[in-house]
C-alpha cells in the first residue's frame, strides 16, 4: 500500500467533492445570500455536519480500525473482524435510534445553544430555525452508521469507497438549490435542509452496496455490551472529542457569533470556513484515512522504524500541500471569495468580510492537517485518553479567544481564535509523541521545512502582484470569474512548483521514490 498513492486517490475524490460543495456554496449565496436565512440553515447543519467530522472522519474510525484489525490478525480471518463489526453495528444502531429521536424532542434547546439564540431574531424566525434543526437531524444517524461500514472498508484497503460518499451528499445539495430553490430565502433554505436528509440516505445506501460487493454483509444482532464492546466505547468517547476538537471549536465560534453578532456574521464564517476545509479535505482526510490503518499494522507486525518514517512522511506531505495554500488565502482571499460567492444575494461587502475571515482561519491550516497526521500515532495504539486531553485544553483557549476577540475586530475574531487553538493543540500532540520516543523528526525532514518555507514565500509575492490585474475579471459571468480563478491559483501552483524544486524542498527523484515506496501490510 503506498501512502502517497492511497492519499492521491482520497485526495482526488475529495477534490470533486470540495469542488461540487463550492458550487453547492455558491448557489445557496446565490439563491439564500448571507441573512438570516443563511445563518438558520447552517446552524441547522451545525450539528449533523459535526458528527460527520467527529464519527466519518474521526472519533470511530480511530477506535474501530485498531481493534478491527487486531480481531482479523488474532483470529487468522476476517470473520473475525465481521463479527466484532456485528456486534458494534448491534450496539451502535440502538444507540443512534434513541439519541436522534430525543434531539429531535429537544430540538427548541439544541438550537438556541448551537445559535446563541441568534442576534434578536423575532419570535417567527426562531421558529423556523428550529423546524430546519428537525429536519437535518436524522443526517447524523445516517452518517454514523456510514462511518462503521465505512471502516471496514477503510481495513481492507477499499480507501476509496468511503471517500466518495461525500460526493452524493453534495449532488443532492445541488440538485434540491439549482431545480427546487423557492420563491424567497426562507423556502430556499427549507430545500436545503430536506436535501442534507436525503443525501446521508444515499450515502449509506452507497456504503451497503460496496460493502456487499466486497461480500461484506452484517447481521443485526441482539445488543450485548461484552468486554470488547465497552472497549471500544471507551476508545471512541475520548476520541470523539480529540478529533473533533476543531468542529467543537467552531461549535463555539458560531454560538457565539450568533449571540454576539449581527445576522450574516455566521455566514460569514461559514463560507470562509468552507473554502479553508478544501485543502483541509484534500490533504488531512485523505493522509489520516491511509495513515491509522498503515500505522497500526506496521506497530503490530513490530515494524516501529518504518512507522515512524511513514510519519515523517506524513507530516512532509501536509507541510508541502498546506503552506501554500496557508499564504494563498491569506495574500488572495478577496478576489478568490468574489470569484466564487459574489453575484446575487451575495454582495461586495459580504464579499470583503468573508475574505476577512478566511485569512484568519488560514492561520491555522497546517496546524488543523498536522492534527490529524499526529493523532494517528496514539490512536494506532489505543491511546485515544491523549488527544482528548489536549483538544480539551484547545477548546478552552478557542473558548477564552472569542470572549477576547470578538469585541474587538467582530467576526474575525471566532476564525482567528480557532486558528490559534489548533496551533496549540498540533504542538502539544507533536512534544508528546516526542517525548514517549514514537516520533522523532529525521534529517530529510528537517531539511525540507525551510525550504517549503521560502518556496511559499515565493508563491505568495507571484498572487500578491497578480491579484490587482485579475480583480476585473472576478464579477462578470461565472466562467470568466472562473476562468480568472483558474489563471490566479493555476499560477502561483506554477511557481510554487518551481520554487520548489528550484529550493530543493523536492527534487524529481523523491517523488518518483515517494510513488513507487510501499508499506507492508
Amino acid at each position: 500500500m503506498s501512502l502517497v498513492r492511497n492519499s492521491i486517490t482520497i485526495g482526488g475524490l475529495t477534490l470533486i467533492s470540495r469542488i461540487l460543495a463550492l458550487v453547492r456554496d455558491s448557489l445557496q449565496a446565490t439563491y439564500v445570500g448571507a441573512g438570516f436565512a443563511s445563518d438558520a440553515f447552517l446552524v441547522a447543519f451545525r450539528l449533523p455536519n459535526m458528527f460527520r467530522a467527529f464519527f466519518a472522519e474521526g472519533a470511530f474510525s480511530a477506535a474501530f480500525i485498531p481493534m478491527f484489525n487486531r480481531k482479523v490478525a488474532e483470529g487468522g480471518s476476517m470473520d473475525a473482524g465481521l463479527y466484532f463489526a456485528e456486534r458494534a453495528l448491534s450496539v451502535l444502531f440502538p444507540v443512534l435510534v434513541l439519541f436522534t429521536a430525543a434531539l429531535l424532542i429537544a430540538a427548541w434547546p439544541v438550537t438556541w445553544l448551537l445559535s446563541g439564540g441568534f442576534h434578536h431574531p423575532t419570535p417567527a424566525q426562531f421558529t423556523f430555525a428550529v423546524g430546519l434543526s428537525r429536519i437535518t437531524l436524522p443526517y447524523l444517524m445516517l452518517i454514523s452508521l456510514v462511518s462503521l461500514l465505512g471502516g471496514i472498508l477503510n481495513s481492507i484497503d477499499r480507501f476509496w469507497v468511503n471517500a466518495a460518499a461525500p460526493i452524493l451528499l453534495n449532488i443532492a445539495m445541488i440538485v434540491g438549490l439549482w431545480f427546487f430553490h423557492g420563491a424567497d430565502q426562507y423556502e430556499t433554505a427549507r430545500v436545503q435542509a430536506m436535501t442534507v436528509t436525503v443525501g446521508g440516505a444515499l450515502q449509506l445506501g452507497w456504503l451497503m452496496i460496496a460493502c456487499r460487493q466486497a461480500g461484506i454483509s452484517l447481521r443485526l444482532r441482539w445488543p450485548h455490551f461484552d468486554v470488547d464492546m465497552r472497549n471500544l466505547l471507551k476508545l471512541i468517547l475520548p476520541a470523539a472529542a480529540g478529533a473533533g476538537a476543531v468542529q467543537i471549536n467552531l461549535l463555539i465560534s458560531t454560538a457565539l457569533a450568533g449571540r454576539l453578532l449581527d445576522p450574516g456574521a455566521i455566514s460569514y464564517i461559514y463560507y470562509a470556513d468552507r473554502l479553508n476545509q478544501l485543502p483541509l479535505g484534500l490533504i488531512g482526510i485523505g493522509l489520516g484515512t491511509v495513515l491509522l490503518p498503515t500505522i497500526s499494522r506496521l506497530l503490530n507486525s513490530g515494524k516501529l522504524d518504518e512507522a515512524m518514517e511513514t510519519q515523517n512522511r506524513g507530516i512532509e506531505l501536509a507541510l508541502f500541500l498546506t503552506l501554500p495554500a496557508t499564504i494563498a488565502f491569506i495574500i488572495a482571499g478577496e478576489p478568490i471569495v468574489r470569484g466564487l460567492f459574489q453575484h446575487g444575494a451575495f454582495t461586495s461587502v459580504d464579499t470583503v468580510r468573508c475574505a476577512w475571515a478566511l485569512a484568519a482561519f488560514s492561520l491555522g491550516l497546517p496546524s488543523y492537517v498536522l492534527i490529524k497526521v499526529l493523532t494517528p500515532g496514539f490512536y494506532a495504539r489505543e491511546d485515544t485518553r491523549t488527544p482528548v486531553r489536549y483538544a480539551m485544553l484547545s477548546i478552552g483557549v478557542n473558548l477564552i479567544g472569542n470572549l477576547i476577540l470578538i469585541p474587538w475586530i467582530g467576526h474575525v475574531g471566532p476564525p482567528l481564535a480557532t486558528a490559534l487553538a489548533s496551533c496549540l493543540n498540533v504542538w502539544l500532540l507533536y512534544r508528546e509523541l516526542c517525548r514517549r520516543g514514537h516520533f522523532e523528526a529525521d534529517q530529510k525532514l528537517r531539511r525540507r521545512v525551510p525550504r517549503l518555507a521560502i518556496a511559499t514565500l515565493l508563491m505568495g509575492a507571484t498572487l500578491f502582484g497578480l491579484g490587482p490585474l485579475v480583480a476585473p475579471w472576478m464579477t462578470g459571468p461565472i466562467m470568466i470569474r472562473f476562468a480568472a480563478l483558474a489563471v490566479l491559483v493555476g499560477s502561483g501552483m506554477a511557481i510554487y512548483g518551481v520554487a520548489c524544486f528550484l529550493t530543493g524542498a523536492f527534487r524529481i527523484a523523491d517523488l518518483k521514490a515517494l510513488m513507487r515506496k510501499r508499506g507492508t501490510a
